[in-house]
């Protein structure tokens, strides 16, 4: 048979972290969701926006490698790491690779590795309907560790497991209830998130210019009624000299005469509006009481179109 990709089930954000012994933690990776489809003749890797990746990540289409599941459903998340730790401008220099010798260079100079949380499927059963404590069973019994396949670990006291997270500068904790069973396309408070940091994909409305470089973005969100609306301006992240480069040539054929947001930016001397058509991952620690991002940091591309790049994200 042939599966039709599943939008995956999600936390809610929570600024408390839940206790007691019905919840385990799990670190949040700062990565890309990706779940594993293998129907007994195919396997293909499929991305949340119901994307296939298959082509990006070859290293992982041999589930027998890591499975002993005849076909399988796993859900987890794909990262890359830099300097010891998850990297989402790295595992992005994987995930927006098109071409085939490049990806083939690629899976040796940026290794992927595979956190895998959770199980919907195998050998034929559905197993969304089970709760969180027999699909991690399952896990334990299919899933073959290595090097680059990893089964995310639960930790019983999320506070110690945040502590850790804000002491190596990672992204944050996911608590589960034990009892969840898993929703497509839920998304519900027996999944929590607790993050160090907000973070959301924005659009590029407008660039800056230095030396003949482009060397700060404009973002906007779209709001409900379609709306483009202004939200800060980032000039630092992970980006390096190279990605500013091919930033510059790529704005060339975007710019526009008029401001494509719908409210006045707060940055407007030197800059040049573009069409909204770049999308960017963005990190920051909260909304100024003008509703803008307060210290914003250029995570790396997005491989996401424009138009998810709407308000709703921040809830």
């Amino acid at each position: 048979m042939e599966w039709k990709p599943i939008i995956p089930f999600e936390p809610i954000r929570s600024e408390s972290i839940p206790q007691g012994e019905e919840w385990v933690a799990q670190v949040k990776w700062d990565g890309v969701r990706m779940l594993t489809y293998n129907d007994g003749r195919e396997v293909k890797l499929i991305n949340r926006k119901g994307n296939d990746r298959s082509m990006q990540y070859p290293e992982f289409l041999d589930t027998g490698e890591f499975c002993r599941a005849h076909s399988v459903i796993l859900d987890g998340e794909m990262i890359a790491l830099s300097g010891g730790k998850p990297s989402f401008h790295e595992i992005m220099r994987r995930d927006s690779l098109r071409r085939e010798q490049e990806i083939r260079f690629a899976a040796q100079r940026i290794p992927a590795i595979y956190m895998i949380f959770d199980i919907l499927h195998y050998d034929g059963k559905w197993v969304n309907g089970e709760p969180l404590t027999h699909r991690q069973q399952l896990l334990q019994e299919l899933v073959i560790p290595s090097e680059r396949v990893q089964i995310v670990p639960n930790v019983a006291d999320g506070e110690l497991l945040y502590d850790l997270m804000k002491q190596r500068g990672w992204e944050g904790i996911v608590s589960k209830r034990l009892d969840s069973t898993y929703a497509f396309g839920g998304k519900d408070a027996r999944w929590v998130k607790k993050k160090l940091a907000r973070d959301l994909y924005a659009a590029i409305g407008g660039v800056t210019y230095r030396d003949g470089g482009v060397n700060a973005i404009l973002l906007g969100l779209y709001d409900p009624e379609g709306r483009f609306i202004y939200i800060g301006h980032a000039g630092s992240g992970k980006w390096k000299g190279a990605d500013w480069r091919d930033l510059t040539e790529n704005v060339k054929p975007l710019i526009i005469p008029d401001r494509p947001f719908a409210n006045v930016p707060e940055r407007m001397k030197g800059a040049v509006w573009i069409q909204p058509a770049l999308t960017v991952k963005v990190q920051f620690l909260e909304w100024t009481p003008g509703g803008t991002m307060r210290h914003p940091i250029i995570q790396g591309w997005a491989n996401v179109p424009p138009e998810a790049c709407h308000m709703e994200q921040s809830m």
